[in-house]
């Protein structure tokens, strides 16, 4: 669909780049929201995944939200799409972070994905930044 866009020509962004983070932008909301939602029903550990289901909860809305500022191609507005960038790689970033300790210390896979996940969208957003600095 970008590429059908009548003003793609025009666009300040490295496509290569612009559709890869927009992918892992989705994809890792979608992660999110379910590994929060398997968090819930880990019954026993309760009230150690709190945080990661808040975090999981932020980082899908912030990755759904910035998924879709990018596919916008009309007018972009630099400062605020990069502001949006740096905005999900903190919320990737700290979401990653908290999978990452309940994978390796009570082997929960749905948090191993999510931290996989929540890894690939903050390098696609770093990368797309990169093509903007």
């Amino acid at each position: 669909m970008l590429q059908l866009h009548p003003q793609i020509d025009k666009s300040p962004f490295d496509m290569g780049a612009l559709t890869e983070c927009i992918d892992a932008c989705f994809e890792c909301a979608q992660i999110c929201t379910s590994c929060a939602d398997a968090c819930l029903g880990e019954t026993e550990h309760a009230g150690h995944l709190m945080h990661c289901i808040r975090l999981n909860s932020d980082c899908a809305d912030i990755c759904d939200t910035t998924g879709r500022v990018l596919i916008r191609q009309t007018q972009p507005e630099l400062a605020v799409i990069r502001a949006q960038l740096q905005s999900c790689l903190a919320a990737c970033k700290a979401c990653g972070d908290e999978c990452q300790q309940h994978a390796e210390k009570m082997n929960m896979k749905h948090c191993e994905v999510c931290m996989e996940s929540c890894r690939r969208c903050e390098q696609a957003c770093q990368a797309l930044l990169a093509t903007l600095n």
